[in-house]
């Protein structure tokens, strides 16, 4: 993303009528994997009388996100020189015309393209607290998180004079600024809220697991435009990204069922689109600088790291993380920052580093913008969550939590039970 970002100061590059076609068709793909894709993917993993809350949720944030990012958000991330945040010089969108360029691509598209990032980011950190929060409490957070976490992590990572430049971190398609970033609120949202009546007590299915794989097998269409449009390009680095985010996916789902097959004897469907999706994640931050080999080791590293945490360390530790926000996203996102260090080296078939860059010095940078990322949602996260919670409250009533969010938030039901 980069060197658009760095064209689109200048506007001197012409259109490119093959990168803007890619690039339109990669926006609509990432928006595709909000609305539908993550809101049926959490919606089937919820109970039946809080799945119209999920897709309420994901609908408003996308909604809302969408207005935020064109009154402030685009301006405070790409702008100024500030290593941590940017300036309102392009607030509402002044500067914009119908000829305004980024690169090789109208300004428009990667604005838009940049919008669906902002969109799908605050949406995956519902699923931690799902089933049990307010409505209003996830309006209210979402757009305070959005201005406080969202927009700087993008800042220090994707504007040339981010802070995570100094350490010549490589971030291609958002492990840092989407996953962990959300991952890290999510757990701390789901701690602050609390469990779910029942939780580790009893069992608390999903109520349609074909509405789950439906949802992940958009959201594994969806992400070639996530991960190959962060080229903002129709080039080789687009096309390479496309490959290893196939086969990070598919690896880690297999490795994911194998796993399973093992511990279990029988490979589950949730198990398999699970691992879909934590490689997914795991491969985001690498898929502009990794090789197929590479893909292949992100894949098994990250089902591994992913059902530790998920499937064990969740029930040993108590946590009701409610959809595996970070066991998945935010491991996935862990494991695969870390291991682009590794795997974008020319011997695994990677891009290879900077001038003067060795692996140990970039697998060290990649841990520092970890670190950071996780410090910087993990603050802010909490005090937001602290403060909604003293001003309305946080989670539901008792006995709304009860008979469903549907009914209490939104008089409504997904089906008649």
């Amino acid at each position: 993303m980069l060197p658009a970002l760095a064209h689109a100061e200048d506007g001197a590059s012409s259109l490119d009528s093959g990168d803007t076609a890619w690039m339109i068709v990669a926006t609509a793909l990432v928006l595709f994997m909000t609305l539908p894709g993550l809101a049926l993917f959490y919606g089937g993993l919820v109970r039946a009388k809080n799945v119209l809350s999920i897709l309420m949720q994901c609908f408003a944030i996308c909604a809302i996100m969408s207005i935020l990012w064109v009154l402030f958000g685009y301006s405070l991330a790409v702008t100024g020189e500030n290593p941590f945040i940017g300036d309102l010089s392009l607030a509402f969108l002044n500067h914009l015309t119908v000829d305004s360029m980024s690169g090789t691509i109208p300004e428009t598209v990667f604005i838009t393209f940049q919008m669906t990032f902002a969109i799908i980011t605050p949406a995956l950190i519902i699923g931690a607290f799902a089933e049990r929060i307010k409505f209003s409490a996830v309006v209210i957070f979402s757009i305070l998180w959005f201005v406080l976490s969202y927009i700087p992590v993008w800042h220090m990572a994707w504007s040339e004079h981010g802070f995570f430049h100094n350490w010549s971190v490589m971030d291609f398609a958002g492990g840092t600024v989407v996953h962990i970033n959300a991952a890290m609120a999510g757990l701390v949202g789901c701690m602050m809220v609390g469990k779910r009546k029942g939780a580790f007590e009893e069992p608390i299915k999903p109520h349609s697991l074909p509405l789950t794989v439906v949802g992940a097998s958009m959201l594994w269409v969806g992400w070639f435009g996530f991960n190959a449009g962060s080229a903002v390009a129709a080039d080789g680095t687009a096309g390479m990204a496309m490959l290893v985010t196939q086969i990070a996916c598919a690896t880690c789902a297999v490795t994911w069922m194998l796993i399973e097959w093992f511990v279990h004897g029988k490979a589950s469907v949730l198990g398999i689109a699970t691992g879909a999706v934590a490689g997914l994640v795991a491969i985001t931050p690498a898929s502009g600088n990794a090789g197929p080999m590479g893909a292949i080791i992100i894949g098994v590293a990250s089902a591994i790291c992913c059902y530790l945490v998920a499937v064990k360390l969740k029930f040993v530790f108590k946590i009701d993380d409610s959809l595996d926000v970070f066991g998945v996203h935010g491991i996935g996102g862990i494991v695969g920052a870390v291991l682009t260090g590794v795997v974008a080296s020319e011997s695994l078939g990677g891009t290879g580093y900077g001038e003067g860059v060795t692996m140990g010095a970039q697998v060290w940078g990649q841990i520092v913008s970890v670190l950071i990322t996780i410090a910087w949602s993990g603050v802010v996260s909490f005090i937001l969550f602290f403060i909604i919670n003293k001003a309305i409250g946080l989670r539901a009533e008792s006995d709304d939590e009860l008979r469903g969010l549907d009914l209490s938030d939104h008089d409504e039901q997904g089906y008649d039970i």
